[in-house]
């Protein structure tokens, strides 16, 4: 069996994996993004993520998913490869890809006791933050600053390509 099979989740199998936790006295984490081009700055979120609860939870936007938020021409790396290499990760236990345009539905699902998003933000830019509120869950900023970059990285190996 593959990690990646023995990791990956639907959504309709997040309330069955809030409950094991619950059960087992557990917090959940929940971290998402596109994770094209997976750089330093992916993982360095990631474990700063896992480092909020005892089981962290990465949902990964599908192709169209990602479409609808980076543009034509995203992603870079197709949605089953990029759940696999997150899925690699040891501080990674499940992971989900999903379809909306926000992780919305991914909460609602999960209800996890925290949601970890980028340094790209603050805990009060956070988009979700009231409908994890609204439940006593709360928000969290992890990773390094945001000096990484998928978008940055494609514009520089387009100029490396023109240049």
């Amino acid at each position: 069996m593959s990690r990646l099979s023995r990791k990956r989740v639907a959504l309709e199998d997040l309330p069955a994996v809030r409950a094991r936790a619950t059960a087992a006295g557990r917090t959940v984490a929940l971290a998402n993004g596109v994770f094209d081009l997976f750089h330093v700055g992916h993982l360095r979120y990631l474990e700063g993520a896992r480092a909020e609860a005892d089981l962290l939870v990465v949902a990964v936007n599908s192709d169209a998913s990602t479409r609808a938020n980076k543009g034509d021409g995203r992603p870079v790396v197709p949605e089953a490869e990029r759940a696999e290499i997150v899925a690699a990760l040891e501080c990674v236990d499940h992971v989900v890809l999903f379809d909306s345009k926000d992780v919305v539905p991914v909460i609602r699902a999960l209800r996890p006791d925290v949601q970890v998003k980028g340094t790209d933000y603050t805990p009060d830019t956070i988009p979700e933050a009231a409908e994890v509120r609204a439940y006593g869950g709360r928000v969290a900023v992890a990773g390094d600053p945001k000096d990484h970059s998928t978008t940055e990285l494609i514009a520089k190996l387009d100029a490396t390509r023109k240049g």
